[in-house]
């Protein structure tokens, strides 16, 4: 089990952030993506993980052992530590209902695949996507992409396959703390700040990531009552970031169970400190 994509732009929310990029004040459209604030989710479609899932290669070995041996016990047990979303909306549906929105894919983790099957797979985002692939290229604007019917930034970790694919973006910066004590991720998302962003669109992971030894302590816990406890405290973090072209700014900042609190209007809001400069 596992998720390889996370998602950035809104298509997580059906409420009132559902048209938040056409909603920004007109001056930030000219804004370059990467000088936006913008909510993203982490391992996205772990939302649509059920018993029968098959665990991930990228497992140990004794896992996926266990999974062949006793999948009845071992799937369910990893299951509740891989989710880490809920029921999302359907990306393709979304877009053609909401024209002005734009979403960002993060592909990554297809370990074991073949080139074969990497080459499928972009087939299979090219019929889906089609014209509303953004080529790689300098990091555009909103009212850029609104001009060119453009919705979609896929960016995708397989270097050999981007290369040959001039709609696929390379991969996009993920400060991932592999932390599970939240106090010690916004120390290392801190250390990464002081060491400056990257030049283009990157991700600020505020997730929480178990380890054997929490799980071993807390067997009757999952993933979500893990994190659900501490996002007040991260959220507090997130109000405090700067979204803008600055080193120690902010772009894209992801989560886990990002409709459970107000996670994605906090992001959004931070734009209007770019209203303020």
């Amino acid at each position: 089990m596992g998720g390889q994509v996370s998602a950035s732009g809104n298509f997580q929310s059906c409420g009132t952030n559902a048209d938040w990029m056409s909603a920004l004040c007109p001056l930030l459209w000219d804004v370059p993506l990467h000088h936006l604030s913008i909510p993203g989710s982490h391992d996205t479609m772990t939302y649509c993980l059920d018993k029968k899932s098959p665990i991930a290669q990228s497992q140990s070995r004794l896992l996926q052992l266990l999974g062949k041996v006793l999948p009845c016990i071992t799937r369910p047990f990893v299951l509740k530590w891989s989710t880490t979303q809920d029921t999302l909306t359907e990306i393709s549906e979304w877009l053609e209902s909401h024209p002005q929105e734009v979403v960002i894919l993060a592909c990554r983790d297809f370990d074991g695949l073949t080139d074969n099957l990497h080459e499928y797979l972009v087939a299979c985002i090219n019929n889906i996507f089609g014209d509303m692939l953004c080529p790689r290229g300098e990091v555009p604007t909103l009212n850029q992409l609104w001009t060119r019917g453009q919705q979609v930034i896929l960016s995708y970790e397989e270097a050999s396959v981007v290369s040959r694919h001039r709609e696929l973006w390379p991969g996009i910066p993920y400060w991932w703390g592999d932390q599970v004590k939240p106090q010690e991720l916004i120390h290392y998302l801190e250390h990464m700040k002081r060491c400056g962003r990257p030049g283009g669109l990157f991700v600020a992971g505020i997730n929480l990531t178990e380890n054997l030894t929490y799980i071993l302590a807390h067997p009757s816990e999952s993933l979500e009552k893990m994190t659900l406890p501490n996002l007040p405290y991260l959220r507090a973090w997130v109000r405090e970031q700067c979204p803008g072209p600055g080193v120690r700014c902010t772009n894209i900042i992801a989560g886990d169970f990002i409709g459970a609190d107000t996670f994605v209007s906090d992001v959004i809001r931070l734009n209007d400190k770019l209203l303020r400069c």
